[in-house]
């Protein structure tokens, strides 16, 4: 086994470090105090410049087809300093990669470009509703046939870039008849569909810069042509979609967490107590060696889903699983790294609170770590059962 990088995904590593030094770490913070979302999707645009819009989208479409190795390495770099910049380009590049999978080649034309050159400022992927979570089968969103039109009807929550997406990917019930999970199908909603209204922008613990709405479609008309493969199919859409997301989130993790340590273990070389600096204390050499060891696993488990699912092979129990484990070891570092600045790590002049704030959420959204377990105890079982 080849655990080195290509050259293009060294090279794609190194560009998004530096940008992420050089644009996006000098105003995280400002970002997550004042929400400045002129500055966050200017910066959006740039990254989009760069490629990072469309990671693993063929170029023919305006990608770079660096594939999903890269594309895990990049929103690692990201999550180094802006996870709300990073969920942003992990989402849009999820909603690229659904176009491409099952979009016809007129859906691609239309919109892959738009996307990878940030005409696009980002996608919408319109999945969750306030019944249906972690199950997302039992949503209640309507999309009625009528004529050659379908009329959609319903709300979605939680929805990343709900305020400037260019494009929504939205699943709607088209056969309340047909048994659960059975009946739904795919949309391509363009936002400036007058059925579309974009709710209030929440206020949440972390990512505060990325905005997350509400997205109620009240008789929202789209065209037959904006069926997303086949009808009555789009619930294994969202399946096969997802696993790939939790390799976007799951590296978006490990950037956070590798960065609090990182901060962690610069600021306990030089400050002391008891006459030593707290570095020299076993207890914190423990903590340390524990916490880049599970970083380091969550590397590796990350870097073996993509790399399956780059080989076209079934990748999405491995997502799981490094989804599962890169959130919850993220969650623990950031925790162990604020603990170790002790009262400056509680201070928002040190950007730990904001770590653990940014951090939190990843246990819960692309699927919930309790999902996670779920799926991957499915498949254990599978083939004794």
């Amino acid at each position: 086994m080849n655990l080195s990088l290509t050259e293009e995904q060294a090279m794609i590593q190194d560009m998004a470090r530096k940008f992420a030094d050089a644009e996006l770490a000098p105003v995280a913070a400002d970002l997550d105090a004042s929400n400045d979302q002129t500055l966050f999707q200017e910066n959006l645009a740039k990254l989009a410049e760069l490629g990072f819009m469309g990671l693993n989208i063929k170029a023919q479409y305006g990608g770079v087809e660096a594939g999903s190795v890269a594309f895990s390495l990049a929103i690692t770099e990201l999550a180094r300093a802006c996870a709300a910049t990073a969920v942003t380009t992990s989402v849009t590049n999820m909603v690229a990669e659904v176009i491409q999978a099952v979009g016809n080649e007129a859906q691609k034309q239309q919109y892959l470009p738009k996307i990878c050159s940030g005409e696009y400022k980002a996608g919408g992927f319109c999945l969750t509703e306030a019944g249906a979570g972690s199950d997302p089968a039992a949503m209640s969103t309507t999309a009625t046939k009528e004529g050659d039109d379908y009329l959609l009807n319903g709300c979605k929550i939680f929805i990343t870039s709900g305020t400037f997406a260019g494009v929504f990917v939205v699943w709607a019930v088209t056969d309340t008849d047909a048994p659960k999970g059975k009946g739904i199908s795919c949309f391509l909603v363009e936002a400036d569909n007058p059925g579309i209204t974009i709710g209030k922008c929440e206020e949440k613990m972390g990512q505060k810069a990325s905005p997350t709405t509400e997205v109620i479609f009240n008789n929202c008309r789209v065209p037959a042509s904006a069926l997303l493969g086949e009808e009555n199919k789009g619930f294994a859409i969202a399946v096969g979609e997802l696993a790939g997301g939790r390799i976007g989130i799951g590296s978006l993790a490990l950037g956070i967490g590798l960065e609090a340590m990182d901060y962690a273990r610069q600021f306990i070389t030089e400050r002391r107590q008891f006459g030593q600096a707290i570095a020299d204390f076993q207890g914190i050499q423990w903590k340390l060696a524990e916490r880049y060891t599970d970083l380091e696993a969550a590397r590796l488990l990350l870097m073996q889903a993509a790399d399956l699912k780059d080989s076209g092979k079934p990748f999405a129990t491995a997502a799981s699983m490094a989804k599962l484990f890169a959130s919850e070891k993220a969650n623990k570092a950031c925790y162990d790294a604020l603990q170790m600045l002790g009262g400056a790590g509680y201070i928002k002049e040190y950007p730990l609170e904001r770590f653990a704030r940014d951090v939190r959420i990843t246990t819960i959204y692309e699927g919930t770590s309790e999902i996670q377990k779920i799926i991957i105890a499915r498949d254990l079982l599978k083939g004794i059962r």
